[in-house]
This record gives structure tokens, sequence and C-alpha cells, in this order.
């Protein structure tokens, strides 16, 4: 049963249809809101939000069917049911408002106990759609969700240019061993957290979580100005929120922790993977297995942040880096300029 208290607007331009559907409404537990025109009820659909619209067609200044083809237009008001109710006869009149995006169509004089049952019916669909993207935006970053919401789910990617980046905290398995599991969730849940709100900040996407390691995306699935910055900073502002997690958890007798952070600038894969039943949205491409190499490298080298060539000429002289030996990795044929932060 759809719930009860839903936000509505009546919209139309005979005062008296407004007032009976206003009273019938709020008998039925709604709150109700009334536009007599099509540019009143759009301007009340981008100031607050409804759940609901109950929309005349033949109406001054603009019609329904005008409402209709702004709000399929637009991201915000596409995914508001909306509910006809028109004295216009024929199914043509019918099948444009449907194919404009309304949920339902009713002739006027409209039935009480009809109008009701669509009512419940949309709000119902509404719920169960607003609960799907809540899931998608649980498992998925606010970018992918967007992209989602946009552009429409398809397998395949598309050519970019921008930044990867791979982290990882330094001899977890050891880290693991010494606590209890639960103890670890909750590490890894406090980390993450700090994780994601550094690269967030700086406009990377966080696209693969591996128990201790994760992946993350500067440039895609929304472009960035200057991705190999916004890489370097982020990885900057990681470094220093551990630093300030571990102040904490020194205060509480517990382990601190050391990451390190690999960067790699240049073109890569973006798009979804997988199956039409599961799939996730990830980056693909020498790039991406470079920025691997050069955070397992920081190992080799005792640093924190290491990137390669690319991401440093873009970076040029607004980050201080040193310079190191180049290195040849597996897989690789050429040789990678390497520089630590």
């Amino acid at each position: 049963m759809a719930e009860r208290g839903a936000r509505l607007l009546v919209v139309d331009d005979n005062r008296i249809n407004r007032l009976l559907l206003l009273r019938s409404l709020e008998l039925l537990g709604h709150r109700v809101a009334s536009a007599e025109n099509g540019l009143i009820a759009l301007k009340m659909l981008r100031s607050e939000p409804f759940d609901l619209m109950l929309l005349d067609m033949e109406m001054p200044e603009m019609d329904g069917f005008q409402v209709l083809e702004q709000m399929v237009g637009d991201t915000n008001l596409r995914e508001v049911p909306v509910i006809v109710t028109s004295s216009l006869e024929g199914v043509a009149h019918v099948v444009r408002c449907i194919d404009l995006g309304a949920d339902d169509y009713l002739n006027k004089p409209v039935n009480p106990v009809l109008l009701r049952a669509r009512i419940d019916s949309s709000l119902e669909k509404k719920r169960l759609r607003d609960q799907q993207r809540d899931m998608v935006r649980r498992f998925a970053t606010p970018e992918v969700a967007q992209d989602l919401q946009t552009s429409g789910f398809a397998l395949g990617g598309r050519r970019i240019h921008g930044s990867a980046m791979f982290s990882d905290i330094r001899d977890f398995t050891s880290l693991a061993e010494s606590q209890d599991p639960e103890e670890t969730i909750e590490l890894l849940n406090a980390y993450y957290t700090l994780m994601f709100e550094a690269i967030g900040a700086h406009g990377g996407v966080v696209n693969l979580m591996m128990g201790d390691g994760l992946m993350a995306i500067f440039g895609a699935p929304l472009p960035l100005a200057d991705p190999p910055l916004s890489a370097v900073r982020a990885a900057m502002d990681m470094q220093e929120m551990v630093e300030l997690f571990n102040m904490e958890r020194v205060a509480v007798n517990k382990p601190t922790i050391r990451i390190g952070i690999g960067i790699a600038t240049g073109v890569m894969v973006a798009g979804y993977a997988g199956t039409n039943e599961r799939a996730t949205y990830t980056c693909i491409g020498d790039t991406v297995n470079l920025a691997a190499r050069l955070e397992a490298h920081t190992k080799v080298l005792g640093r924190g942040i290491v990137i390669d060539g690319a991401t440093q000429a873009a970076v040029g002289d607004r980050i201080v880096m040193d310079k190191c030996d180049p290195v040849t990795f597996k897989g690789k044929s050429v040789v990678t300029d390497v520089y630590a932060i």
C-alpha cells in the first residue's frame, strides 16, 4: 500500500476544480499545493519537492503538454509522477501524454475512487524507484549514480585522458592477524571514510575496493579540469588524514597504519564491465596497470606517494617532488620515469 501524507501538486486553471481536488486529496491525508497554470507549476516543482502532480491539459500561459515537455528534458523533474486530468477526448491525446512521460490519464469529471487508486499506484511506483535509486547510490559513487541517471546503463567504455590511483595499507595482513575481525572491519570502515573524503574532495571516484586497497579514477565518469593535479593533491590529503587517524589510534593504544599511493596519467578506457545482470564501473588500460606498479614501488623506495613522468609533467612545479631512478616495470618494454612526493 502506498504511503500516506505524500506531497502533491494540483495544476488546473479552473479554481473550482482546484478547490475540489485539494479538498478530496487532503481528506485522504495528503499535503497538497496548487498552481493555476503550467509556468507556476514548473516554478514550484523546481523550488520544492513533490511526490506527484495532477496536471490539467488546457491552461493559459503554458498548457499541460508544454509542462510535460519541460519535465522530460529536466533530469531533476522527469522522475516526478504525473497523472493527467483532462477533458480532452481521443486516444491521440492520451498517447501523446504517455509518450511525454505521464504515468496515467484520467478524463474529467474524475471518478474519486479511480483517482485514489491511481494516486496510490503512482506513489507506490515512485517509492520503489526511489528505493532502487538509493540502493544504486549506496553501492556506487555519486558520480557513477549520476552517469547512470543521465546516460543510462550500457556495457562498454570510452577513451578518456585522466589519472589512475592505487593505494593500500602497508603490512595489513600482519595487522589483521594481530586483532579480532571486528576490529579490522572497524579500522577499514574508518579508513575508507577518510580516503573517500580526500579523493572525493578533489573530484576523484573510488571505483574499486580490494580489502585494504583501493583504486580511484580522476577524469571519469565526470570530466575534471586537471586530473593529474587533482590526483596528486588527493594523495597528499590522504597521507595527511592517515597521520591524523594515527594520532587517534595512538591515544587509545592501537597500532598505527601506513599507506602507499601510486598515480599514473594517460589514456584509459572507462565504462561498465561485466554482464547485463552484474557490472561495475571501471577503467582499464596501460595507465591503470602502471599506477598499480607505482603503488607497489612505494615499498621499494620507502616513499608514500610515487607518480609517473606524465603526471609530473602535467603538475610541473606546482607540487615539490623528487626525481627517482627510472624503472622498467615487469611486463613493460619501456623505461618509466618515477617521481616521489
